[in-house]
């Protein structure tokens, strides 16, 4: 399970440290794609093979929305490979997508890890009402 929130650097290069303890989960290589909410989203190889099943289900010829969130989800799609100093090299139009340029925020949310903009994710922290959120999580039985 991916869980926790640690803050790094993005290099000039684009490199970003992946912590050890995603590592472990995603392995040496995993997908990095768009994300909603402006930051992206990592997965597994497993993981996304298993995304990648479910969405081979859904009315892509006749359905706008899924073939509009199946080229939003595929398009920026990248596999990225660990290196020897645990980096990943995210491409010039995920960090243009998620605006990332210097502060950066990896969270794990269960099956898959999220990169934000630091100005992002506080941003975004700022804006949650834990009201609704708990209002909602017991419409939901939680």
């Amino acid at each position: 399970m991916l869980i926790g929130e640690y803050s790094h650097n993005i290099d000039t290069k684009g490199r970003v440290i992946i912590p050890a303890k995603f590592r472990t989960e995603l392995g040496e290589r995993f997908i990095l794609t768009k994300g909603f909410d402006g930051c992206l989203y990592g997965y597994s190889v497993s993981e996304w093979a298993s995304i990648e099943e479910k969405i081979k289900t859904l009315p892509l010829i006749t359905g706008k929305d899924a073939r509009n969130f199946t080229r939003f989800f595929f398009s920026s799609a990248i596999e990225c490979e660990i290196d020897s100093q645990g980096r990943i090299l995210v491409s010039q139009g995920l960090r243009a997508y998620a605006s990332l340029e210097k502060e950066i925020v990896i969270i794990g949310v269960s099956s898959r890890i999220e990169i934000w903009s630091k100005a992002k994710w506080e941003e975004y922290n700022n804006d949650l009402d834990s009201d609704d959120i708990a209002e909602k999580m017991t419409m939901l039985g939680i």
